[in-house]
């Protein structure tokens, strides 16, 4: 008798309920139904003007679209180290950008080269689901820091110390700077602190900075974009992505700041892993740092800017509970309160008003498996008017139960 096949334990990982949700949105539109979505963080602006005409030039012509070197093309890892002096006067060597699939990708080769299965990296609790899944998938151990409201969601050494003494070493942070789903930023105090941290306790900083840009502090404040871990020191690795700030989500291109130990590791495993990033969004992405496009990606978040006006005022409105401070990303992360009454949890009350009138959020057990049961994730990134309209149908939806 054959012997019977299985799946590897560690592909037993939660699906991302954002991708679930997407996907009934689909059939429900498909069936007719009037769906807003407010479940992924997705601009809904798309690419500046000049990298999709530059993407159509490309296709347009008989260029051969040929492999690219494991970590991008020479132009794109230029323009990108050019886009650190212009935003935060840092000198970055071209040499040191690595571009990858999506900031998902540098995700993987950097946990795969940083970490060994059995270490442990510290993460805030609530976060971005991916981070925990795959550092599981891979072995690592993962320390949940318990981030709430008195911590404004973000991860202090003293929370880092107290996991030490109850877990053991820490090999390594993962912070995000606005976070997903909090839209909670540090500090460059704080920064500064968990930097240091990290240094005297052998811990390796990574640094989701994909929201950086997408920040609502004045422009003439100081780090008004967010401060970027490489300002502070260069250990640590942080990662973008052309998803957020230039609105190019399914052009699949981020990058990583990678420090000099870590680049022929991670060279090594992106030729491996995926060969290349795709040739022509790389080449069309050069596009995305000329002034045109800077100017098109700054007006879109001014229209961000706007509708977290219209949400942060119609949330008395909603009767829900205690929100995270939105300070950048385009997320509302929130306490559903008493509009939880006559539900099980946020997942059963994101079901039925998908169901009911047609908006879809994301439950907070997605980001926080203790306290993410009452709490749900809210996009603003679709514009002011569905925004508006998704308002008075959730608002219509709690009166009518």
């Amino acid at each position: 008798m054959n012997q019977p096949l299985t799946v590897a334990s560690r592909a037993h990982v939660p699906s991302f309920q954002v991708m679930d949700i997407l996907s009934r949105v689909a059939d429900l539109r498909a069936a007719g139904r009037d769906v807003i979505s407010l479940c992924a963080g997705e601009p809904s602006g798309g690419a500046p003007s000049e990298v999709s005409e530059r993407a159509a030039a490309i296709h347009a012509s008989a260029m051969p679209l040929t492999y690219t070197p494991a970590l991008g093309i020479a132009e794109l890892r230029q323009a990108i180290a050019g886009h650190y002096l212009r935003w935060y006067g840092l000198e970055v060597p071209a040499a040191n950008v690595a571009v990858t699939t999506g900031s998902s990708g540098a995700f993987m080769l950097t946990f795969l080269s940083a970490f060994n299965p059995g270490d442990r990296v510290a993460l805030a609790r609530p976060g971005y689901p991916a981070y925990r899944n795959i550092l599981r998938t891979l072995g690592i151990d993962v320390v949940e820091l318990d981030c709430g409201p008195a911590t404004r969601y973000q991860p202090t050494p003293e929370q880092l110390d107290a996991a030490v003494a109850e877990h053991g070493p820490i090999s390594g942070l993962m912070l995000a700077s606005p976070a997903n789903p909090t839209g909670t930023m540090v500090s460059r105090e704080e920064l500064a602190a968990l930097t240091e941290w990290c240094a005297t306790h052998g811990a390796r900083l990574i640094s989701d900075e994909i929201y950086h840009g997408i920040t609502y502090a004045a422009a003439d404040a100081p780090d008004a974009r967010g401060v970027s871990a490489w300002e502070l020191e260069r250990t640590g690795v942080v990662i973008s992505s052309f998803s957020k700030y230039w609105g190019m989500t399914g052009w699949r291109l981020g990058w990583a700041l990678v420090p000099d130990d870590l680049l022929p590791a991670i060279e090594a495993l992106a030729g491996n892993v995926a060969l290349c990033p795709p040739a022509p969004a790389q080449m069309a992405a050069v596009e995305a740092f000329t002034e045109e496009s800077y100017r098109q990606a700054e007006a879109f978040v001014a229209e961000f800017a706007a509708t977290r006006e219209v949400l942060l005022d119609n949330l008395p409105r909603l009767g829900w509970g205690q929100a995270a401070p939105a300070d950048g990303a385009f997320y509302v992360y929130a306490d559903l309160g008493e509009a939880l009454e006559g539900f099980a949890d946020s997942t059963a009350y994101c079901a039925a008003l998908l169901e009911q009138e047609g908006v879809a959020l994301v439950p907070g057990a997605d980001f926080d498996a203790v306290g993410g049961r009452r709490a749900v994730r809210l996009s603003f990134a679709a514009g002011q008017e569905a925004v508006a309209e998704a308002i008075e149908r959730i608002i219509r939806f709690q009166a009518g139960r």
